[in-house]
C-alpha cells in the first residue's frame, strides 16, 4: 500500500530531525570532519556557486536528506570569524578584554545567534508559504529541514564574510577617511556583500524541487541597489559607522 499523509497528524519534518543531537556531538570530533570538501565549498561559493548547489542534489540522493551532516562549515567559519575579527583588534582594539568581548560577540552574536533567527525565518517562510501542494495524497509530503535552512545561512554568509571582514580589513584606512571617495568604495562593498548574500540564499531554496516562487528570495537585492544611491548621496559610510560601534 502507498504511504499516505495523514491531515491530522504533525508531519514527522516540522519535528526537531533526529541527525539535529548527532551533528551537535561531531563539533567536538575533528577526525570526523570533511575539512578539504568543506574548503571545495568555500571556493566554490565564492566563484561558481551553483556548483555546490548541484551537490546538494547528490546529498539527498546518497544520504536522503538537503542538510549536511558535517558541521566542519560551520566550525571553520567560526575559526575564520576568530581570526579576522582579532585582526581588527590588533589595529583598532583599545585592550584585550575588548579584544575577547569583540571577537565573542561576532561569533556568537552576529554570526550564530543572527544565524539562527535568519534560518528559522526563511524555514519558517518556506514552509508555510512557498511549498507546492502534493497532488494527491498518496504522494509523501516534502518540507525544508531547520539545518538546511541554516546551512543555506552558512554558506550565503561565507562571501559576504570575505568581502566585510577580509577584503574591507585591508582597505579600511580608505573606507574610513572623510570624503565622498571613502564613502562610495564603502557602500558598493556593502551593496556587493548583501547583493550576493540574497543571491546565494535564492539559488539554495531554488534547488529544492518542491518550493515555488523562490524569486522572493531576490527581492531583497532590489531594496538593497535603491538604498545604496541614497546612502551615498547623504554621505553615510557603512564602514566608518560599523568601526565606530566596535572601536572608537
Amino acid at each position: 500500500m502507498l504511504p499516505t499523509v495523514s491531515k491530522g497528524r504533525t508531519p514527522t519534518a516540522v519535528r526537531p530531525s533526529p541527525m539535529f543531537p548527532q551533528y551537535l556531538r561531531r563539533i567536538v570530533k575533528w577526525q570526523q570532519m570533511d575539512i578539504e570538501y568543506t574548503f571545495w565549498q568555500m571556493l566554490h561559493l565564492c566563484t561558481s556557486p551553483k556548483v555546490v548547489y548541484q551537490h546538494t542534489k547528490y546529498h539527498k540522493q546518497t544520504k536522503n536528506q538537503w542538510a549536511r551532516d558535517d558541521p566542519g562549515f560551520v566550525v571553520i567559519l567560526c575559526l575564520f570569524l576568530v581570526v579576522a575579527t582579532s585582526a581588527y583588534c590588533a589595529a583598532y582594539g583599545e585592550s584585550l578584554a575588548h579584544a575577547v568581548s569583540t571577537v565573542v560577540s561576532v561569533v556568537i552574536f552576529h554570526f550564530l545567534i543572527a544565524g539562527i533567527i535568519l534560518a528559522t525565518c526563511c524555514w519558517f517562510l518556506t514552509n508555510a508559504y512557498l511549498r507546492e501542494e502534493a497532488p494527491n495524497s498518496h504522494v509523501v509530503e516534502q518540507r525544508v529541514e531547520w539545518l538546511y535552512a541554516f546551512d543555506v545561512h552558512c554558506n550565503s554568509f561565507f562571501p559576504t564574510f570575505i568581502m566585510l571582514y577580509v577584503i574591507q580589513y585591508f582597505v579600511s584606512p580608505i573606507l574610513v577617511a572623510h570624503g565622498f571617495f571613502p564613502v562610495l568604495l564603502s557602500n558598493l562593498l556593502f551593496m556587493v556583500a548583501m547583493s550576493y548574500y540574497h543571491y546565494l540564499n535564492f539559488l539554495g531554496y531554488d534547488v529544492l524541487p518542491f518550493l515555488d516562487k523562490t524569486t522572493f528570495f531576490l527581492y531583497p537585492i532590489g531594496l538593497v541597489i535603491i538604498l545604496s544611491p541614497l546612502m551615498i548621496l547623504s554621505g553615510f559610510n557603512p564602514t566608518r559607522y560599523i568601526m565606530n560601534l566596535y572601536f572608537s
